[in-house]
């Protein structure tokens, strides 16, 4: 079960976004209820510093639609009505990840069209986008992570719009904004890739605070393993 603390980091999507992700529905049966969730949208970075330590990859979160209307997140099914589980997370954050990023298949051929045109046109190295695509999404278009981060770039609700993004889910408009997201943060941080993907995850002005990358595990395991992905992609 999820720990209460999780209450923080949860947030409320809106009807809109919800009806594009393609994910399975079920029928809830009568259950015990702990909603989660009615916190206001934040940014990434924030939602994953109180989260961190509460929650592991692959924890099963629910979210349905309440009788008023709303959307809400929980940490047990409801008591009727229909429901969605969502069980992905940033998929190189895990600090107690089995996987071995030295090995891994990777992702090669996926996007090839999408990330060219993202990368001239940011002026980044490919292998630093399919990198940090590997890292947040595993490569999956529809991935909605537990505080509302979406698609193969993982975009908050709030930097999407703030990058025109219109929908999330859509690879090429997910790959265009996340690459040019990430080319920001590369001038911040005078091209260092390790403090640009620390402050992809965490924030800028975490990594500006700790003058480096940020004491989240999270964060740490995060940018050591997008720099594994990207000496790989440039390999392959």
């Amino acid at each position: 079960m999820i720990k209460q603390g999780y209450l923080v980091g949860l947030l409320l999507l809106s009807a809109n976004v919800i009806a594009e992700v393609s994910k399975p529905h079920f029928v809830a049966k009568p259950s015990d209820k702990s909603v989660l969730g009615k916190a206001s949208e934040s940014s990434k970075a924030a939602v994953s510093a109180n989260v961190s330590q509460e929650t592991k990859q692959g924890d099963k979160v629910y979210h349905y639609r309440t009788a008023d209307g709303g959307l809400a997140f929980s940490d047990r099914a409801p008591e009727e009505g229909h429901y969605q589980v969502l069980l992905f997370d940033c998929y190189a954050c895990s600090p107690k990840s089995n996987v071995n990023w030295f090995s891994i298949p990777l992702f090669t051929t996926l996007y090839q069209q999408q990330i060219a045109i993202a990368a001239k046109r940011y002026q980044l190295d490919p292998a630093l986008i399919r990198a940090v695509i590997h890292a947040e999404s595993a490569f999956k278009p529809a991935a909605l992570s537990k505080v509302g981060a979406q698609g193969l770039m993982q975009l908050m609700p709030e930097t999407a719009k703030e990058l025109g993004v219109n929908d999330a889910f859509h690879p090429a408009e997910n790959i265009l904004a996340g690459s040019r997201y990430l080319a920001n943060l590369l001038d911040r941080f005078d091209g260092d890739i390790a403090l640009a993907c620390a402050a992809y995850n965490a924030g800028a002005s975490r990594v500006e605070q700790y003058k480096g990358i940020p004491p989240y595990p999270e964060t740490q395991a995060y940018v050591e393993r997008v720099q594994i992905l990207l000496k790989r992609y440039r390999s392959a």
